[in-house]
């Protein structure tokens, strides 16, 4: 068995989840940089990935200003849900971490 196919039979492939691309996520929590991610679908993006974090993950946002509307999305879809963390407030990237708390 290959490498990739344990960590597949393990749940331990990609952000834990057992598919069998082969790539395993690094240390912390992954980054999501929407800036260049047109804005007719940056926030289905964002919704996208959030659907993937499970309780206890998280990501790593870079928006290219202040999020505060996505943030009132983010908990009127899921309610209590993230836990938001600042950590760069502009003026080029607004960095935040968002981390999945319910369980």
């Amino acid at each position: 068995m290959t490498e990739a196919e344990e960590r597949a039979e393990a749940g331990t492939g990609c952000g834990g989840h057992a598919c069998s691309c082969g790539e395993v996520d690094g240390p912390g929590y992954p980054e999501l940089d929407v800036r260049a991610v047109p804005h007719a679908i940056r926030h289905a993006t964002i919704f996208g990935a959030l659907e993937s974090v499970q309780p206890g993950a998280g990501l790593e946002l870079v928006a290219p200003h202040d999020p505060l509307p996505l943030l009132d999305q983010i908990n009127q879809r899921w309610p209590g849900a993230f836990a938001v963390a600042y950590r760069e407030r502009g003026p080029e990237a607004w960095r935040l971490t968002l981390e999945r708390t319910d369980a």
